[in-house]
This record gives structure tokens, sequence and C-alpha cells, in this order.
């Protein structure tokens, strides 16, 4: 859902109609996101995916038919989940929406990567309405929902008359340079369950980087100005919560001399050198070592030894 958000953003200012779509309970496919979503419009335009895009005809012949505001059940068959990607078919049970027929402050939480709680009244197959929780409200919304809310973890439970979809985004990590402590970094994250991107191209990296929310991480380990530099600038214009900078003290200042011929000054954000100081030397300390800095950035602690740590440790 987090996904097709801006989109979904402008079809609804431009007055666009558009639909939507995403499973509230699965039998078979294997693991899958289930923070997916899907967005239709009339002329035929879709953005995100269900199921690897199994069920994406499927879901746009039914909008195109209008069989919007329902609960819809759809099966993959063995050939098509062969040709989608998935392990095996299966059955899917997917709310299919106007966008408009959702609270209208959903989008913008989705934009800003906040987590979100979606409690869909129904009656029989027939969407009824829909209301929206987030973590200051989420009490209101009923024990079962609330504890789906807590775990916190991106999931859906359906009862005879509601489907509540609770949606957590996941951090993302994005690495600017190549080589072996980038692939370290992207093995490092990957065990936090963290989406990692890699590149070495300027424009891709600021585009990427522009659509960051306050939970993802930047970590540049080009030793390149050209690129290291623009991906800071991009980093420092936005709400990145981690901007991380690997090199020596002769990079680093190379970087700032870089920046700030660009007006560039303020880097007080940028953790550079980046990670912290447990004596890493080989690629995947070093990763080790940057991910907990960006651990202890999210989280506001002092990364010191839990020894010395005089209150309860969970």
């Amino acid at each position: 859902m987090y996904e097709i958000a801006l989109s979904v953003s402008a079809c609804l200012r431009a007055g666009t109609r558009v639909d939507v779509a995403w499973v509230v309970e699965a039998h078979g496919f294997g693991s899958r996101d289930k923070s997916e979503a899907l967005a239709i419009t009339p002329g035929g335009g879709r953005v995100g995916g269900i199921l690897s895009g199994s069920l994406n005809d499927q879901i746009a012949d039914l909008s195109s038919q209008g069989m919007t505001g329902r609960l819809i059940d759809l099966e993959v068959g063995a050939l098509e989940a062969q040709l989608a990607g998935l392990s095996c078919g299966g059955a899917a049970r997917c709310l299919l929406i106007p966008a408009t027929d959702l609270p209208a402050e959903l989008w913008q939480r989705l934009r800003e990567r906040d987590p979100v709680c979606l409690v869909t009244q129904l009656d029989g197959d027939r969407v009824l309405e829909t209301a929206m929780y987030s973590p200051d409200t989420i009490a209101a919304a009923g024990e079962d929902a609330a504890g789906l809310f807590r775990r916190p973890v991106s999931d859906t439970i359906i009862t005879a008359n509601t489907a509540t979809t609770v949606l957590w985004p996941v951090p993302k990590l994005v690495i600017i340079g190549a080589g072996a402590v980038p692939d370290a970094l992207v093995n490092t994250a990957g065990l936090l369950g963290w989406q990692c991107q890699v590149t070495t191209d300027v424009r891709s990296a600021t585009g990427i980087i522009a659509g960051l929310a306050v939970l993802d991480k930047v970590v540049v380990t080009s030793h390149d100005d050209e690129l290291a530099g623009p991906a800071l600038a991009a980093a420092l214009a936005g709400d990145v919560g981690y901007i991380g900078a690997l090199g020596s003290r002769r990079t680093q200042q190379s970087r700032a001399d870089w920046l700030a011929f660009r007006g560039v000054t303020d880097l007080e954000r940028i953790h550079g050198p980046a990670g912290l100081d447990i004596g890493a030397n080989t690629p995947a300390e070093i990763a080790v070592s940057i991910v907990a800095e960006a651990l202890a950035a999210r989280s506001g602690a002092n990364a010191a030894s839990l020894r010395s740590k005089s209150a309860a440790i969970h």
C-alpha cells in the first residue's frame, strides 16, 4: 500500500477515478508481502501489484465492470502461479474499493510511511465503510485490531463482518557505491528485514533518496565526490533518519568541500565516518557497525555496552 500512495494521491488531486485492491486472506502462494496493493484507473493504468501480479488482470477486469466496494474471491491456478514466479497457486480474498471511499488522510499517512490500521465493515461481500486508526487511536479500534497492530508487522484478519488490515512500513536502506562493503550492508540489513537498494547512478540515487522518510537510511560508500556529493545533498534536503558516509577524514573533508561550494554547510546529520567504534576491519564487521549506528540513531540510544545499563534490559 505504501508503494502506491503517491500515485493514488496524484489521481485524487486530479479528480481521476482510482480503485484500490489488496489481499485480506490467502491460502497457498507461499510467503507474500502483506502490505502490497494495486491501484487501477479507468484508462487501464496500474500501479503496484498483488501476489507478484498474478491477480492484477482479474482485479482490473472487475474494476472495469464497476464491481467495486466489494470483498471478492479469486483463484490463481498452478500455471498462472508458475508464470508469476509463485511457489504454488491458491485462493485469495481481496478488497476492491474506490480510493474516494477510503479515509482521505490515509494517503498522506502512507506517503509519510506511518503505521496505520484499516477496519472495513462488511455486509456480506459488500463494503459499508472503512475507518483508519493510528498508533495514537488504535485502542478505539477494538482488542482484535489493537492486538494485531501491536505485533508490529503488516497483517490482516477477517471475520464475518469485518476486515482488519494493519500496515507497518519496512525501513529502506539506500547504498550509494559498489563493492564489498555495500554487499555486506545488504546482507546485514537483510537480517533485519530492511529493503535495500544499491546504486552508482547519480540521477537514480537522488531520485530514490527524495522519496525516503524518517525511518529510512542512506549510506554513501563511494569516494567519488560527483556521486557522493549529490547523494548527500539529497539526503540532507529530505527526511532521511540516518545518513552515513564511509571513508577517511580526508574523504569526509573532500565531500564537505564539494557540498560547501554548492551552499550546503550544515552537515550535522551526516554520520561520517559511518559506524560505531567496535574495532571493525572487514567489510562484514564494517557493515555491522554501520547498521548498529543506524539503529542507535533511530532509537536515540547512546550505543553504550548493555553491561553498563542499570535499567531493565529486554
